[in-house]
């Protein structure tokens, strides 16, 4: 793995990071995006060989450290989540834009899921329907960010 393939990998999570705590209105924090996530199913879909279980794993853990989450919420999910990427990531590369954005919305839910379910195993406030309005907007997203995380890749030359 080349410094400047890992730089980049850390660079986008950074970004994440950063737009996942940017402050919003209060009407639109439910509506924020999953930015962490779609940029690990991103990698893991474009480069299953070199991105896995251990970054998304990684990503979830520091997920937890800059929201103040539960320690490991965000790192089961993920890591379950960047698994069943790497299982799918063949189907997902050979469909159509849409049909991605499908396939990353089940994904995501999936996520999703998992947090929900550790967060009543551990008797936190179990959120309303507005937690599942995140996945929404991310599927919405997903082409435009999938594109441009490729043509970052394109222009860094990152192979």
């Amino acid at each position: 793995m080349s410094i400047r393939f890992l730089w980049t990998i850390l660079l986008t999570l950074g970004v994440a990071w950063f737009l996942t705590i940017l402050p919003m209105p209060t009407w639109a924090i439910g509506y924020r995006p999953q930015w962490a996530a779609l940029t690990i199913v991103f990698w893991v879909t474009a480069f299953p060989d070199r991105v896995g279980v251990f970054w998304a794993f990684f990503a979830g853990l520091m997920l937890d450290v800059v929201t103040g989450s539960l320690l490991g919420l965000h790192a089961l999910s993920f890591s379950i989540m960047g698994y069943l990427t790497v299982e799918l990531q063949h189907r997902i590369a050979l469909f159509l834009a849409w049909q991605q954005a499908l396939s990353v919305w089940l994904i995501l839910t999936v996520e999703r899921l998992v947090s929900l379910w550790v967060l009543s195993a551990t008797n936190q406030p179990t959120p309303g329907l507005s937690y599942w309005n995140a996945t929404i907007v991310s599927m919405l997203l997903w082409p435009w960010f999938a594109a441009l995380l490729r043509a970052l890749v394109r222009r860094l030359d990152v192979t």
